[in-house]
Order: structure tokens, then C-alpha cells, then sequence
């Protein structure tokens, strides 16, 4: 087949092409987006990922011009409008686990840099400033960590908590048994918040969990509470996080998403003026590291990603059952 990649970079041409078995891979660094569908004609799969606009014109488009089946090569699938790829008869694929420890050890290297404030330590020492003033972090071991989502990072991010010897509450719609058996206990959210000493997000996004995280939320959690986010950028609002780092309600926060991050992540801005204020004003914080949506990139995670993305449109052309599809 003729697959149309879009939002590329360096490492999705060279992943893809690897695992790729006879299609012809096209790769266009452009967001996919109203303007930009045209470049997808005559293409029978297109394969997005996290910032593309999967609207229903630029649905309804692709199909007119002749593509059957959308990729997305992440596990995300807000930006897709389901309803219209239905009525076009357009498939949707997704990779829903890419190295769940990819994630989950993100999570944990941002609780650690925060924590032991080792990013300001490396950049202090090559300085040669080798004092430790203003550096004292606390120990993990006893602390109390609140994972809300146990999906199969929520789960791995869990267990690698509980190695640190922390309590580890969980929230989810479905307790899992296991997770239980380890340790885990599970909370309604409000009963969650107030106990947690940090809070790491793994869930979806969706209409129930967008927002999920703020004034009310941020003000159940105990003052001073670290939150990190490796999940989705709606998940918290972000003008109540910088409120909250004001106040010192919020005493860290890592975010490795952004709410706004289409026009930001996977580019190089640095000879830019950014002119989005509420980014700048994140990073203004000495408590706040940002990373760019780099959670995932693993050689593990980007060779999962490529191989079962391959796999879906290889079943799709074959006409076997889409394991992976979604809807």
C-alpha cells in the first residue's frame, strides 16, 4: 500500500523504514490538517500521530481521496473524530502499549530530577559551583504516591513506586487485582488527593478526565504535593497549575505534555520568540521542569510502535481481523 506519514521526524523515517515489508512509505514533516489533506491523495493509509487534526472534513476528505485506513502511531486517539471515519468507512488503528516502561520510567525519572533537583546540581558543578545550597530533596521511601489511571503504565509506574518503598494509592474505574495483591489500595478520587505526597497521571483523555486536574482537584491535594503529568496535556488545566504553584499549594510539578503543545513539541524553536505566554510562564518556576513529550522514546517503545503499526495496515491490506482497531 501507499501509506502517507505525517508530523514526521528523524527517528520515524528510520524506524519505519526498517520494519517496513513492500509499502511504499511516503514521509511529509507537515501536520495533518485541512490545509495540508491534499498532500494524502491517492494514498490508501495515512498514519498520524498525537497533534494531527483528524476533524471530520479532513476525514471526509481522505476518503473522498481515496485513503481506507488511518494509523496512529501512539495509543491516543482524541484528535480522531470516530464518528465520521465510521460513515466514510475509513478504518482507525491505533498502538495502545509501546513499552509501558517507557513511560512509567519517565514518570520516575522526573519525580527523581525534581526531587534531588540533580538538572540544577549539573548545571551548577559545570559552573564550578560545587556548593549545596538549596538543594535538599527527601527521601522517596515512606512517601505517599497517588497513581490515577492503572492502565499498563499506571501499572508499571505503580510497581516501580512500590520499589522505592512508597504507599501507593490508585484510583481507576475498575480496581486491578493483582496491583491489589502487591500493595496497591485502591481510593475514590477525593479521598486519594489528600493523602498523596505526589501524584502521577496515567490515564486517557476523554470527556471525563479532561480538566481532571484543577482548582477543586488542586485544592483536596495536601500543600506543597509534586504532580506529574507523562499522560495527556488536557488532563490538567493549566492556568489553575500555575495559580496553584503560586500559592505553593503545588510545590513541583513535571510535565512532560502540554495542553497547547501542537505548536511547540517536536521543534526546534530556539531561535524563536514563543509566544505562548502560559508555557513561559511554566518554566519561569524553579519548581517546574518541562520535558517534550519524550516519554515514549525509547528504541523499545519506537520499534513496538513501528512494528505494530506495520502489522495493522499488513492485516488491513490481507483482509484478516484488525486486532488493534479501534471503534
Amino acid at each position: 500500500m501507499r501509506i502517507a506519514f505525517f508530523s514526521t521526524q528523524s527517528y520515524d523515517r528510520t524506524y519505519f523504514s526498517q520494519f517496513n515489508n513492500g509499502h511504499e512509505l511516503v514521509f511529509f514533516d507537515a501536520q495533518l490538517n485541512e490545509q495540508t489533506v491534499e498532500l494524502a491523495r491517492d494514498f490508501q493509509a495515512i498514519c498520524a500521530f498525537v497533534n494531527d487534526k483528524l476533524t471530520a472534513p479532513v476525514i471526509n476528505q481522505l476518503a473522498a481521496q481515496g485513503t481506507r485506513i488511518i494509523a496512529m502511531r501512539c495509543a491516543g486517539y482524541n484528535n480522531v473524530d470516530l464518528a465520521a471515519a465510521q460513515a466514510n468507512q475509513v478504518a482507525v488503528v491505533r498502538v495502545p502499549a509501546y513499552s509501558p516502561y517507557a513511560v512509567a520510567e519517565h514518570a520516575v525519572a522526573m519525580i527523581l530530577t525534581l526531587n534531588r533537583k540533580t538538572h540544577k546540581a549539573y548545571n551548577r558543578v559545570r559552573e564550578g559551583n560545587f556548593s549545596l545550597e538549596r538543594l535538599t530533596g527527601f527521601d522517596l521511601h515512606g512517601k505517599t504516591v497517588g497513581v490515577i489511571g492503572t492502565g499498563q503504565i499506571g501499572q508499571v509506574f505503580a510497581r516501580i513506586m512500590l520499589g522505592f518503598g512508597c504507599r501507593v494509592l490508585a484510583f481507576d474505574v475498575i480496581a486491578n487485582r493483582d496491583l491489589e495483591a502487591a500493595g496497591v489500595e485502591y481510593l475514590p478520587l477525593i479521598k486519594l488527593l489528600p493523602e498523596c505526597d505526589i501524584i502521577s497521571l496515567h490515564c486517557p483523555l476523554n470527556d471525563q478526565t479532561k480538566h481532571i486536574i484543577n482548582d477543586q482537584t488542586l485544592g483536596m491535594m495536601k500543600p506543597g504535593v509534586m504532580l506529574i503529568n507523562t499522560s495527556r496535556g488536557g488532563l490538567v488545566d493549566t492556568r489553575a497549575g500555575i495559580e496553584a504553584l503560586k500559592s505553593g499549594q503545588l510545590g513541583y510539578l513535571g510535565i512532560d505534555v502540554y495542553e497547547q503543545e501542537e505548536k511547540l513539541f517536536f521543534h526546534n524553536r530556539s531561535e524563536e520568540i514563543i509566544e505562548d505566554e502560559v508555557i513561559m510562564r511554566l518554566m519561569s518556576f524553579p519548581n517546574v521542569l518541562v520535558t517534550a513529550h519524550q516519554g515514549f522514546f525509547t528504541d523499545e517503545a519506537l520499534t513496538q510502535i513501528a512494528q505494530t503499526t506495520i502489522q495493522s495496515i499488513n492485516d488491513f491490506e490481507a483482509g484478516r481481523p484488525l486486532i488493534y482497531k479501534i471503534g
